[in-house]
């Protein structure tokens, strides 16, 4: 059985998903917000997507993981490693839950992921697939030292698709 980690920055700390974080991963995926990841999405869907990001760690040795504030231990999203049929490679993703944008959560959580990734599981590279209209995901990638790659395979052909390389 593959061993999820646990993973902690100065602000933050990354934890295995568990089922009590469902209603705020399924709130966010059945709204608005979900419009630049393919949704909104039904609650069957959201279900759905929330087991693959767990069942990812045992397929793949990689997956998701939530954000916790360290001061205060609140869930504010999730960053993860996506797999499998959806994605053509492996993808650095990141969410926030409604009002905990614009405070760096996103991009300390994925950039300790992404170091996670390459350092521990000797991943070569990974891609961040972004809808062109998500300016703040796009800077986002930007600020991580990920370079548009025009050439990767993509799941939607319209994604602008970041690569991130463990020299970035």
């Amino acid at each position: 059985m593959t061993s999820i980690p646990t993973l902690t920055t100065p602000r933050l700390i990354l934890r295995p998903p568990v089922f009590a974080d469902f209603p705020a991963m399924e709130e966010l995926l059945t709204s608005e917000r979900a419009k630049y990841m393919g949704g909104p999405y039904s609650s069957f869907a959201a279900w759905g997507l929330f087991c693959h990001d767990v069942a990812c760690w045992q397929l793949f040795g990689h997956g998701a993981l939530m954000i916790d504030l360290r001061l205060t231990g609140e869930c504010v999203g999730q960053v993860g490693i996506n797999h499998g049929p959806l994605f053509p490679e492996k993808e650095l993703g990141w969410l926030l839950f409604g009002g905990h944008e614009g405070q760096g959560y996103a991009g300390e959580a994925a950039g300790a992921l992404r170091d996670w990734a390459f350092g521990e599981r000797g991943l070569p590279t990974l891609v961040s697939y972004v809808d062109p209209n998500n300016v703040r995901s796009i800077a986002l990638a930007e600020r991580l030292g990920a370079v548009v790659d025009k050439h990767a395979p993509r799941q939607d052909l319209e994604d602008v698709v970041f690569r991130h390389s463990p020299a970035a």
